[in-house]
């Protein structure tokens, strides 16, 4: 069992606190996870009872929570633990209120989960400093985006940085607390069979990919501003990149797996002016179907301007200007409204030096992270029967059949705790962010620059057109 902690959670009406974090905590509660004199007060502007609050979390944790799992001895327990605290994050006298309504910690770890819009971060910071929550034990957790741009970026780092050290700054990207995100380090760094072939020499290029079939849902005033982009390309696919392209750290702790990201993310080869036009593609959906349902064009979606030119997918070729991975080319592509879900790592070998066979080669290591964990090596081997008839065969790796059909973890489940237990090794850096800004920057730039508008592809395709073309330069297309 951990500590005793508070959790306060900004945002708690909105829907990351009530379909995410709530049935995470629900899950740790229920597995012994977190302390049994945990207080998870949840802050937000409405001015709801603390009963109507319970009702409306439970019904949301139930349906995100399998039937299975929702025990009804466990979740009174649990909700006798909740709170609910009326206030407005952007009036420094509700931090006052918050903080008569709370009390004196008494050394007591307190967690401050931002699950806001990020315009909100700096005030909260400063309110907090100025009402006396931000004491040495607490623990501030930032969502992403970080920002929308390097400059926005640093501001709000600055801004943390004056209220909290940088050891109580947790900013979190729930990717990383996928399972199979995390075997991927055990993948490559327990396992000396790998290592070898993990370099320029024998990688012809790799892709990493995060395909939605949804559309902005209920989030279209925050997704106009952003764009595919800001949502996931800085801070997700980066985050996927640095994990696939990062040297062995001296250890695993936090400090030395985020230096060594960080090394990745200054390696990148920037992409600025017309190098636009040539290494990226945006793209936006246009009306379509998915699953035989047709679905409007993404500016026809509620809260989107009409005459919007946000893309709502990318893709990039990108290089590394390094030893290991110079030459290499890494695809990274995400969108909306896709014809199938599905987020994965490929690796793609090079042939071998001399082709003895007919039938091509297709070597290949495939990460799959969702919507099945897996990890599978594709290689060549003879068909049954007369002839060296070649055919691809997969080694395959099945997450849940291995360990069996036990409940997985959700990422935030994991990340949750990690917070609790002061562990920021799975969390971003401060460097780590404006790195990943610093080359995001440049390419929106460009785009502004050369009036790149997003390429119109229809709802439940793969993508533009003009996609394809990044890797049928290189002779290759991207996996499906």
């Amino acid at each position: 069992m951990t500590i005793p902690c508070d959790i306060l959670v900004f945002g708690g009406t909105g829907d990351l606190a009530l379909s995410k974090l709530l049935p995470a905590l629900y899950h740790l509660y229920r597995e012994g996870r977190l302390h049994t004199a945990v207080r998870i007060i949840a802050l937000a502007r409405r001015n709801l009872p603390r009963a109507d609050y319970i009702k409306l979390a439970e019904r949301r944790c139930r349906a995100q929570i399998a039937r299975s799992d929702f025990e009804e001895d466990v979740w009174h327990r649990f909700s006798a633990r909740l709170d609910y605290f009326p206030m407005d994050a952007s009036q420094s006298a509700d931090f006052g209120r918050l903080a008569r309504y709370i009390g004196e910690s008494g050394g007591l770890t307190r967690i401050y989960y931002l699950a806001t819009a990020p315009n909100l971060f700096v005030s909260i910071a400063n309110h907090m400093r100025i009402a006396g929550l931000a004491d040495s034990e607490a623990r501030i957790v930032l969502e992403k985006p970080i920002g929308h741009s390097l400059e926005s970026a640093t501001v709000i780092n600055e801004a943390i940085g004056a209220v909290f050290e940088e050891s109580q700054v947790f900013r979190i990207d729930h990717y990383l607390g996928k399972e199979t995100v995390q075997n991927l380090m055990a993948l490559r760094f327990a396992n000396a069979l790998l290592e070898p072939v993990w370099r320029n020499g024998q990688v012809d290029h790799v892709q990493i990919s995060v395909c939605e079939t949804l559309g902005v849902e209920n989030r279209g005033a925050y997704y106009d501003r952003a764009g595919a982009t800001r949502d996931m390309l800085q801070n997700h696919l980066l985050q996927l990149l640095c994990l696939v392209a990062m040297e062995p750290p001296a250890q695993f702790d936090a400090e030395a797996v985020r230096d060594e990201k960080v090394k990745i993310l200054r390696a990148l080869k920037p992409i600025c002016g017309l190098d636009v036009q040539d290494k990226t593609v945006r793209g936006q959906y246009s009306a379509g179907k998915i699953g035989g349902q047709e679905v409007p064009a993404y500016y026809f979606e509620k809260d989107v301007d009409n005459d919007s030119d946000t893309e709502t997918f990318v893709a990039v070729q990108a290089h590394i200007d390094n030893w290991r991975w110079a030459g290499v080319p890494f695809y990274l592509r995400t969108g909306k409204r896709l014809a199938r879900r599905s987020s994965q790592i490929v690796i793609q070998f090079k042939p071998v030096p001399h082709e003895l066979f007919p039938g091509g080669q297709v070597n290949q290591l495939l990460i799959q992270l969702q919507p099945d964990e897996h990890i599978s090596l594709r290689m060549m081997t003879k068909s049954p029967g007369r002839g060296m008839r070649l055919e691809p065969v997969e080694l395959d790796l099945n997450l849940a059949q291995v360990f069996g059909q036990t409940r997985r973890w959700d990422a935030y489940e994991r990340l949750l705790l990690d917070v609790v237990d002061g562990d920021s090794t799975l969390f971003m850096r401060r460097d780590e962010v404006e790195a990943a800004w610093a080359w995001i920057d440049p390419i929106l730039k460009g785009w502004d620059a050369h009036f790149q508008a997003p390429r119109p592809y229809p709802a439940g395709t793969h993508g533009p057109e003009q996609a394809h073309s990044l890797l049928a330069r290189q002779g290759s297309t991207w996996h499906s």
